[in-house]
């Protein structure tokens, strides 16, 4: 599964000046690890965000915004965010800023040995 190209540039661009930045393929998309936790990704044509699940709700009733879903289980704490509502500067970054935010709560997933 192929994942937009320029929306991960742009999202590599907001990113680069952060320390710990790390891209992996995951998900059949790419994802951007910060300080070994997920914190951005990019899922076909869309902007994956790992948000504070207590903000969830409130979340995807933004325009543009729905509940991850795999499998018929929705992920609370990661949203889906379309290309629509990523037009502006402002609206791209208010959904980086929520995930980096939540990225120093965020528990990291145990690693693999």
């Amino acid at each position: 599964m192929a994942y937009d190209i320029n929306l991960a540039n742009r999202v590599r661009e907001r990113l680069s000046e952060l320390p710990n930045i790390e891209e992996k393929a995951m998900m059949g998309g790419l994802t951007f690890m910060y300080n070994d936790k997920m914190c951005v990704g990019i899922i076909k044509a869309e902007l994956m965000c790992r948000i504070d699940p207590a903000f969830h709700e409130a979340a995807v009733e933004k325009p543009g915004c729905r509940t991850m879903d795999f499998t018929n289980r929705p992920m609370i704490g990661y949203v889906l965010i379309e290309q629509g509502a990523l037009k502006t500067r402002a609206e791209f970054d208010y959904w980086i800023d929520l995930s980096l935010q939540f990225n120093s709560e965020a528990k990291s997933s145990k690693k693999k040995k």
